[in-house]
């Protein structure tokens, strides 16, 4: 008789015995139980589904700080994350074979001794106090019951009590046992079976019970968690009873005294511990960060709201969300731990949580995008806010990032850069010049308070700034109307192209239909009046520090899936969109604004002149103000790091911000990079070529 042959043979005689176990009944008719037995066994044998191979087993995702270690928060529908067998301590793999299956090594997946016995014993007592299923059996029955891709109703009858699920069971332990090791069986087992108290697999059931890991398992412990995997529920010592526990670990340790692997001394003293748990849940979703890290929150969110953009995991963001929370991917993120402590303390020194004013700031680093920190003066939590205030001190919405609800703020003169690469696209040079009046009238059509006759006719913020300007001096010293006269030249259409070339988002209805369908006669974008966020304007002006290279802004720096494999997602995503002279031209007309000199000593004077005396580096950047100074902007940038903050009512924007806050955001984009770069190299800018900065020229090459 040949050894395909036995199993066969083998499930057909248990057949009977089988059914009336999972029925908790009396042996069925012979005739029926053989008539069923022959049925299921007709099929051909070697139908074994993938599914038993490699179990898909839901893993939970892990986010990391940029560090690789600090635990920002993790994701997932089951708590769990397979380990291989080395990295489980035998004594738990003893306990869980004395527990549920003592022949574990002796039967081929199938346990005719363990049958009769267990069927005795309920039969005797009129109970169900022993089971008859093997850890094969069990582990089959788990990946049937588990498998995602199974629909609801498959799941429910793969753990049906039946005669039939039951000889299928038997089929595909038997088919299993001759395909895998019992070492592969036995770390497959211990990594999907439930522990209780949301814990499945051992590495998770160890740290949910005892904050260890399934290595450090002590005798007293393995029993226990053994103990569970027959009632998780009922006997879990954390939800459940403690003392059906305590029950069920002597239960454990007599049978490890009986198949030899303890000695009855040995047992007493485990049996005697105390349960000493030490539960310690796991994280779960952005609520859930560590406690006193509330501000990594909006991160978090953030980083959700990317990986739900990626089309790498999945065709819909309900397929990508399960990805994410099943998939066992470890996710190592751009969050530079210090600095958004630092960025966090500036934002609150500023306004504290419950003021209306809200101050969202995103540091990225130019050349990747990585989003370093990224902060706002609220907390991120569902709960509700006194006297109907939307946003404080409680949201959850991205202030910082935009999305959702939010669209985002007026920048006022910081879009003027937008502007400015256009014109030097254009081939105009750095020294454009214009005599400036204190009001002009353009050609740009418009209506309201800023027309006359209308046409769109800005003004200057103070007449001393009148007469004649380059784009040097233009920019440091924000001349509103040099830069009306400068989208004149090049076109408002030309200054949208760019902002959008450069990461800024139309999130607001009518910014988006200007944009799309009257970007020719928007003239009066070149002062800000599109909504933007934070992290859109430290992407554009980051461009620059990396001489015209923009990178999508990302909040990871690797992604490996469950078998440790990268993922191409985490790689950043950049490309050349301007002519490198270009960039190197607009850096150096941007570090007029913020105090620093150009190369060519074309600045004279600026909006915040005591951020490079603070910086102590070369630094460049620009600050704005919307109409009546509804909101304040300052933006600074490095070779190596770009920062934004804009000063807001998220809830009321006609609650004007005032002017006087700009100056101590100055003060605190300052700290801010002093910090990020405290051992960091000085690096200089480089400058532009003469004739960007001095002649005219045609056409440059855009991206």
């Amino acid at each position: 008789m040949t050894r395909a042959f036995l199993p066969k043979i083998f499930t057909v005689l248990l057949a009977g015995v089988l059914a009336g176990l999972a029925l908790a009944a009396a042996a069925l008719p012979a005739a029926l139980v053989f008539g069923i037995g022959f049925s299921a066994l007709a099929a051909p044998y070697a139908e074994l589904p993938n599914t038993l191979r490699t179990a898909p087993t839901a893993q939970r995702s892990n986010l990391y700080a940029n560090d690789g270690t600090t635990l920002i928060t993790s994701f997932y529908q089951e708590d769990r994350v397979d380990v291989p067998l080395h990295a489980v301590a035998p004594v738990m793999r003893q306990a869980i074979v004395a527990a549920e299956d003592a022949r574990f090594h002796e039967h081929s997946g199938v346990d005719l001794r363990g049958i009769v016995r267990a069927f005795t014993v309920n039969r005797r007592d009129g109970t169900t106090r022993q089971g008859a299923s093997t850890l094969t059996m069990q582990y089959v029955r788990n990946v049937l019951s588990t498998d995602p891709r199974l629909t609801e109703a498959q799941r429910v009858a793969a753990t049906e009590v039946s005669t039939a699920r039951k000889i299928q069971e038997i089929r595909y332990a038997l088919a299993l046992e001759r395909e895998l090791t019992k070492d592969q069986i036995m770390v497959r087992y211990l990594n999907i079976a439930y522990f209780g108290a949301g814990a499945y697999g051992v590495a998770a059931a160890s740290k949910r019970y005892f904050s260890t890991s399934p290595a450090k398992l002590t005798l007293a412990q393995a029993a226990l968690l053994a103990g569970l995997v027959r009632s998780p529920d009922s006997d879990d010592p954390i939800n459940g009873d403690a003392d059906s526990a305590t029950e069920r670990r002597g239960y454990v340790l007599d049978r490890m005294v009986e198949s030899g692997h303890l000695t009855p001394d040995v047992a007493a003293r485990a049996r005697a511990e105390p349960l000493n748990l030490r539960p310690s849940g796991t994280p779960n979703d952005c609520t859930a960060v560590p406690e006193g890290h509330n501000d990594w929150a909006f991160f978090c969110d953030w980083f959700t709201r990317w990986w739900n953009d990626q089309k790498a995991f999945g065709g819909s963001v309900d397929e990508r969300q399960r990805a994410l929370r099943r998939g066992g991917f470890t996710i190592v993120s751009s969050l530079d731990p210090g600095v958004q402590r630092a960025t966090t303390e500036q934002v609150r020194r500023i306004y504290p949580v419950e003021h209306p004013h809200a101050l969202p700031t995103a540091v990225v680093q130019p050349g990747t995008g990585r989003v370093v920190a990224m902060s706002v003066n609220r907390v991120y939590s569902v709960a509700a806010n006194p006297n109907g205030q939307q946003n404080h001190p409680n949201t959850v919405n991205q202030l910082v990032a935009g999305g959702g609800t939010i669209v985002g703020y007026q920048a006022g003169s910081a879009f003027k850069l937008f502007t400015m690469l256009a014109a030097l696209e254009a081939g105009l040079p750095l020294r454009t010049v214009f005599d400036a009046p204190r009001r002009i009238v353009t050609d740009f059509r418009i209506s309201g308070e800023a027309s006359c006759g209308g046409y769109w006719c800005p003004e200057n913020a103070s007449s001393s700034l009148s007469g004649e300007h380059d784009m040097w001096s233009a920019f440091g010293n924000s001349v509103n109307t040099y830069f009306a006269w400068l989208t004149e030249q090049v076109g408002a259409d030309r200054a949208v192209e760019m902002a959008e070339r450069l990461g800024i988002v139309f999130r607001a209805g009518d910014d988006e239909q200007l944009a799309r369908h009257g970007a020719r006669e928007w003239g009066p974008f070149t002062l800000g009046v599109s909504a933007t966020t934070p992290l859109d304007l430290a992407g554009a002006y980051a461009t620059l520090a990396a001489e015209g290279t923009w990178c999508a802004p990302t909040p990871v720096t690797s992604i490996t899936d469950a078998d440790g494999r990268d993922v191409a997602a985490g790689a950043p995503d950049c490309r050349q969109v301007l002519d490198v002279d270009v960039a190197r031209a607009a850096a150096d007309a941007a570090r007029c604004p913020v105090g620093d000199q150009s190369m060519y000593h074309g600045c004279a004077g600026g909006t915040a002149t005591g951020l490079r005396g603070q910086l102590g580096r070369p630094v460049a950047g620009k600050t704005g103000s919307s109409e009546r100074y509804a909101t304040e902007t300052v933006v600074a940038f490095t070779p190596q790091l770009a920062v934004a903050a804009m000063a807001t009512n998220p809830d009321e924007p006609r609650d004007a911000v005032g002017r006087a806050v700009q100056t101590v955001m100055v003060e605190g984009v300052g700290e801010i990079l002093s910090f990020a770069l405290r051992d960091e190299p000085v690096r200089d800018f480089v400058p532009p070529s003469e004739t960007t900065a001095w002649r005219l020229t045609g056409q440059r090459a855009g991206n």
